[in-house]
């Protein structure tokens, strides 16, 4: 058993609150940050005269020394001393002396502990950013690999109007973008600097923020130091951030899962990325999307999680902060993992285009674009929805299409129709009628990827 830390207490802490209040279990890992925190924080003290150069040069070395015993899993952790950053303080004061007790001036675990945190994901988000370019230009690349498919568009999960594959996969690059310009607006307030602020009230020592600040990377330093004890602000966005890339890689999988189905057989996937059955022979199942979907809860659990944490608590350090951690490592240790996956089985699928081609024309895909006909002849455009919708009406009766329809028939629905009409009629023409910006057509298609190829590239 060990006394609390310092000299205040005078009994032993009882085992049973070392074990519940430890946190070494779980922030370890953020072992090599703790280092370039101090590391900085030893430079700046050096700096004021608060300890000499000799010193400094002492701490930082021997920090480097128990960074990579750690990285190399050659050190002891112990509950007693609770966290990492106990673990690497206690280890430099037993190697170096009253040397390793001069490191703590000036901070306090508060701002140490943010510092890390902020440290921590910074670094997350640049890792992530990374990951999701990556799976935007496996998407990207697809565009040219499936370059004159045509897949029907769906609202409702009921066929509506046609689209270009490469229309699908852009879809995509757009839902990541998304998510890296939020990280990187999560980013700018991440990196902002907290050491200094001590345990509230900041310090009568003639400490250097800016220094630290500066050799650490962050932009700007953190003006109120009893907010910074408290802040955990950049935490709940960070994880929100990872809910809604959760939320789109959800999208993807479930479309795909959909697709992999016999009922509908529009795409392959690769062997390496789906299991079998452990009873039914035949089966390929697409676990590996079906598992980067339900791990998609404990991505979105962290938010709540966070917020109900950040909940009531007073101004300044609660130990109840201690858990924010957790909440963050899990998400960000799931998202990692998914998007690690992504590109590769967006590389490897095959789309099955006898499959896709056989039924193309089913469910009158074409249906908009023989509306819109008729509101470029003058009709107003409820009026052309409902003679369409009667056209349809009749198509389905008789077991024909749009495009089967002879001209007096159409005529009869409307006079304004004329044999320019089978020009969007049938689903290719209907796809090449659109050409709004950002449509599924194929010129705004091909401007888009044009645009997204130069966009990545950069």
């Amino acid at each position: 058993m060990a006394k609390a830390w310092g000299g205040r207490f005078q009994q032993d802490t009882d085992p049973r609150v070392e074990a519940f209040t430890e946190s070494i279990s779980f922030d370890s890992r953020l072992f090599e940050v703790d280092v370039r925190g101090s590391k900085a924080h030893a430079t700046m003290l050096a700096a004021v005269g608060l300890i000499s150069s000799d010193e400094r040069d002492q701490i930082c070395h021997t920090l480097d020394e128990i960074k990579d015993e750690i990285a190399a899993g050659n050190f002891p952790f112990k509950a007693e001393l609770e966290d990492i950053h106990m673990h690497i303080e206690s280890a430099l004061i037993q190697r170096v002396g009253d040397v390793g007790r001069k490191l703590h001036t000036g901070r306090s675990r508060n701002d140490q502990v943010s510092t890390d945190l902020k440290l921590y994901v910074r670094d997350a988000i640049d890792e992530l950013d990374e990951l999701l370019l990556n799976c935007q230009l496996a998407f990207l690349e697809r565009c040219d690999k499936d370059a004159g498919v045509v897949l029907p568009g769906y609202t409702h999960l009921q066929r509506a109007q046609p689209v270009q594959a490469a229309h699908y996969w852009l879809a995509y690059c757009e839902k990541f973008h998304r998510d890296r310009d939020r990280l990187s607006d999560c980013r700018r307030r991440v990196n902002v600097s907290p050491l200094g602020a001590a345990a509230l009230a900041g310090s009568s020592l003639p400490i250097d923020r800016q220094m630290t600040a500066d050799l650490l990377g962050f932009d700007s330093v953190a003006g109120n130091s009893l907010d910074i004890s408290s802040d955990r602000d950049y935490l709940a966005e960070f994880v929100f951030a990872m809910s809604l890339i959760s939320a789109h890689l959800c999208t993807w999988c479930e479309e795909w899962i959909i697709w992999f189905t016999t009922e509908f057989g529009f795409i392959k996937l690769p062997d390496a990325y789906t299991t079998g059955s452990s009873i039914m022979p035949q089966k390929r199942n697409p676990d590996v999307l079906e598992l980067i979907r339900g791990k998609s809860a404990r991505v979105m659990a962290s938010v709540p999680q966070l917020l109900i944490l950040m909940k009531s608590l007073p101004m300044a350090y609660n130990r109840d902060l201690q858990e924010d951690k957790l909440a963050m490592f899990t998400a960000f240790d799931t998202v990692k993992a998914c998007l690690e996956l992504t590109p590769a089985i967006v590389a490897g699928a095959e789309l099955q285009r006898d499959q896709i081609a056989s039924r193309i024309e089913d469910g009158f895909l074409d249906a908009t674009a023989l509306m819109e006909y008729l509101i470029k002849k003058g009709v107003p455009m409820r009026t052309g929805h409902g003679t369409v919708g009667a056209l349809v009406a009749k198509c389905e009766n008789e077991k024909r299409r749009l495009k089967d329809l002879s001209l007096e028939e159409l005529q009869a629905a409307c006079d304004l129709i004329s044999d320019d009409v089978y020009s969007v009629l049938g689903t290719e023409n209907a796809m090449k009628a659109l050409q709004s910006f950002g449509s599924g057509g194929e010129k705004p298609v091909a401007d888009r990827v044009a645009h997204w190829k130069v966009v990545l590239a950069e």
